[in-house]
């Protein structure tokens, strides 16, 4: 009988082993004081330092953590051994690279860790995205978990780039209050050239279904969109608008969203972020001291200013939540967004569309932020990861060569002028741009639902700024049965797609599929979706989310049924509107039996159902689908007190 090559390689090398080395050479920097008092965990923490080979005269040092969400392996050359899950984390081993040189050049001593993300591109319309939003709070608790297994590490340096890694790594970072901590930005990837962006080419599959484009283009242009290996997508989706906002709070350097990955002014990002850790560390400047109230005003202050995706109003509290702040309410995000006008243009809010390093070369997050200073819309007091307050940080920008050499990089590069990137508040309004987020009520969401409203198509709206649509409903109680009905073109212009459960109770997974085909297919501006599910950051149209209460809970939206009368009234100036059903009061819709068309998916996992029922015990997804262990052991002790 052959022998099976998984029993035996027949390669004659694999014998030449032994049982013994000699270990490392040297001896630990022990002092006979420290030695009697030293637990001996840190004292087996030196002797495996000495055993990876880092030099045993230097162990001493202090040490530093950084923590990323790097996926795959990556030759030195760049080439792929084993893929990541995206472009996103592919890149960001070299900036833990470099900024663990950093830390050894100084005398300290690197260590690396890593919890790596899921794509949400990847996910759209399968059962991965189930997993997708309960990854953000599993992935913040092992990096918190990771930070404390190193009880001798002096602060932390999180690397994070994309969608859910980056807010997982913010939630981590805040809730780690007595270490100084830096974000280090992953940065975004290249516009290809002659190509569709990261945002339109995942369209293909709805526009070849409808015979729209041909499959040469498809293969063409699927293969092409990703200009550069590494960084974020190119439009100001959700991993951009973290990006924006971790700048925003203080916690990363000024100008380092948005970086084009793989540059040399991304390495040199995370070289000067290592320096920042190890200057706060001096100074005794810890997380508890950078994030404050004033912190979370800035960074809703720059959200609606750049045009964020609505997903941060999930992230924005978890993260306030971590840190100990109060949790930013939707009043709140409606009062940000009625003061603060939106000032950039880019993809895939318009008008001109801009890619997110376009958007970097124009300025980025400090750009933006000079003209909101101007405004007075800021809090210039706020600490930063620089050590100096963010007005001392935006008074350097302003007369930096780094501000005027790149701004007419972007010019030189592809003709753009910046302040058509990014411009001040009379031009902005001139240029069509309207505010971020809109908050709405009505019969068919009680307790409150989003559109972003800045995304809506100006031709969709009336003199006054309004989009005003009613039309009959079309119910989808999957996100599977409504791109179909998109694909065969069952679902007409003038229609209100309503779909169904897949609110928190199911993972509240994103519908990306369903509105980017939306904007993209023929017709598509003139079909409004209501859900009580949440969107991609780059979504698009007249397109209501996170409808509550959700189908599951017994909500409105989950009794709907085919060809009822919706009305959509959003006013896009004075943020505010209403989704209804028409011709019936609330208390006649909330009468009404479950849409019988409602069954629970199968393919929702335990642990998602787990996270599911602990993020409602602790504020449900207005309160950012955090954990709140108060709240969850208050609600189980009633529980076993009634039993």
């Amino acid at each position: 009988m052959a022998t099976l090559p998984v029993f035996e390689s027949g390669d004659p090398s694999i014998y030449e082993l032994r049982t013994t080395a000699p270990g490392p050479t040297g001896r630990l920097p022990l002092g006979a004081e420290q030695l009697r008092a030293m637990a001996s965990g840190e004292l087996f923490g030196w002797t495996q330092n000495a055993g990876m080979g880092w030099d045993p005269a230097k162990l001493r040092g202090k040490q530093f953590l950084v923590l990323s969400t790097q996926g795959g392996l990556r030759a030195p050359d760049g080439q792929p051994i084993a893929l990541g899950y995206h472009t996103g984390h592919w890149e960001v081993g070299l900036l833990m690279e470099e900024a663990a040189k950093v830390f050894a050049s100084q005398g300290a001593i690197p260590f690396a860790a890593y919890v790596s993300d899921p794509c949400d591109g990847r996910t759209n319309g399968t059962a991965g995205m189930l997993d997708s939003l309960p990854y953000r709070n599993d992935a913040a608790v092992v990096f918190r978990r990771l930070i404390r297994s190193l009880p001798t590490r002096h602060g932390v340096l999180g690397v994070a780039t994309c969608d859910k890694g980056l807010p997982a790594m913010l939630m981590a970072l805040a809730g780690t209050p007595d270490l100084p901590t830096v974000l280090v930005p992953g940065g975004v990837t290249l516009l290809a050239e002659e190509a569709e962006d990261t945002a339109k080419v995942q369209t293909l599959a709805a526009r070849f279904a409808r015979d729209e484009i041909t499959l040469d283009h498809a293969a063409e242009m699927g293969c092409r969109a990703c200009g550069s290996p590494g960084g974020g997508c190119q439009f100001m989706g959700t991993a951009a608008t973290t990006q924006v906002v971790a700048e925003a709070l203080g916690l990363a350097l000024p100008h380092s969203a948005l970086s084009p990955s793989g540059a040399p002014i991304w390495r040199d990002m995370a070289r000067r972020s290592a320096l920042a850790l190890m200057g706060l560390e001096q100074a005794g400047t810890t997380t508890r001291d950078l994030l404050t109230r004033d912190s979370l005003h800035n960074a809703m202050v720059c959200h609606a200013a750049v045009g964020g995706s609505t997903n941060l109003v999930l992230h924005v509290p978890a993260i306030a939540h971590a840190a100990g702040l109060p949790r930013p309410t939707v009043a709140d995000w409606s009062r940000i967004n009625r003061e603060v006008p939106r000032l950039v243009d880019a993809l895939p809010n318009g008008p001109q569309h801009y890619a997110t390093v376009q958007v970097f070369l124009a300025g980025g997050v400090p750009e933006m932020m000079l003209h909101l200073r101007d405004l007075g819309l800021l809090k210039l007091d706020a600490p930063t990861v620089t050590g100096r307050t963010l007005g001392e940080n935006l008074a350097w920008w302003e007369g930096s060569e780094r501000r005027q050499r790149l701004r007419a990089k972007l010019t030189e590069f592809d003709g753009i002028d910046p302040d058509h990137v990014i411009m001040n508040a009379e031009r902005a309004q001139q240029r069509g741009l309207t505010s971020t987020v809109t908050f709405l009520g009505g019969n068919l969401a009680p307790e409150g639902a989003l559109v972003k409203s800045t995304a809506i198509s100006p031709t969709r709206l009336d003199s006054d700024g309004v989009y005003d649509h009613e039309g009959p409903a079309r119910v989808y109680p999957s996100e599977a049965a409504a791109i179909a009905a998109i694909k065969t073109g069952a679902v007409q212009p003038g229609d209100i797609m309503v779909l169904i459960g897949i609110g928190p109770g199911s993972g509240m997974p994103e519908t990306y599929q369903v509105t980017s085909a939306l904007k993209h297919v023929k017709g598509g501006d003139q079909i409004a979706l209501v859900t009580d599910g949440r969107f991609s950051g780059v979504s698009t149209g007249a397109c209501i989310g996170h409808v509550s209460p959700e189908a599951w809970a017994g909500g409105p939206i989950g009794k709907v049924r085919d060809g009822d009368r919706l009305r959509i009234r959003i006013d896009t100036r004075a943020l505010e509107g209403t989704v209804d059903v028409v011709g019936v009061t609330a208390e006649d819709l909330a009468a009404r039996p479950t849409n019988p068309a409602l069954k629970p998916d199968p393919r929702v996992p335990a642990d998602t159902r787990l996270w599911a029922a602990l993020q409602s015990a602790s504020g449900g997804s207005w309160g950012g689908c955090v954990y709140d262990v108060d709240a969850i052991v208050e609600l189980m002790e009633r529980g076993k007190r009634r039993q």
